[in-house]
């Protein structure tokens, strides 16, 4: 093959179409945009537009909240941790953190933390340093040898301030 012979594959191109070039071209005169009106000219952005009437969008009630210091945390079974370990990609004696999760393909990224929770079995001792487990979760890991360690509640600036009375 020769660079002068270099073509692409049949049907991968297509010729561009050529607007508004006589009525007989099947796409002139009004170049396939209809007749006259806002949407026959260039630069419409119309939306959600009524015509002047009040949208939709803005006559209907404002609903819900959304917590701005709301937290999403990356929900791990024991069973899927388990095996994780069965098939060497978790380490047992290597404490298990967000960090090593990832690395080991459990979670994809780490968000505000993981949540350990109880569905399957554990029969490894393993021990996790996570931003939370379930209680169910916990036993099973004591269960089987291991230990959680959670960080610290915090406690709310008005009940501190209840306290100190």
């Amino acid at each position: 093959m020769k660079l002068n012979e270099l073509r692409d594959k049949e049907g991968a191109t297509h010729s561009r179409k050529r607007l508004g070039r006589g009525i007989g071209s099947g796409s002139g005169k009004t170049a396939g945009r209809g007749v006259k009106g806002q949407k026959a000219r260039s630069g419409v952005a119309i939306n959600g537009f009524e015509g002047g009437q009040m949208p939709l969008y803005r006559r209907l009630p404002k609903r819900g909240f959304k917590n701005p210091f709301s937290k999403s945390f990356n929900a791990v079974s024991l069973g899927r941790i388990q095996t994780a370990v069965d098939a060497g990609k978790l380490d047992a004696k290597e404490v298990v953190t967000a960090e090593a999760l990832i690395k080991a393909g459990v979670i994809r990224r780490p968000l505000d933390g993981v949540r350990v929770l109880s569905d399957g079995e554990l029969k490894a001792k393993l021990s996790f340093d996570v931003a939370g487990a379930s209680k169910a979760a916990v036993e099973k890991i004591e269960k089987a040898g291991g230990s959680v360690k959670l960080p610290e509640p915090v406690v709310p600036v008005k009940k501190m301030v209840k306290k100190a009375k």
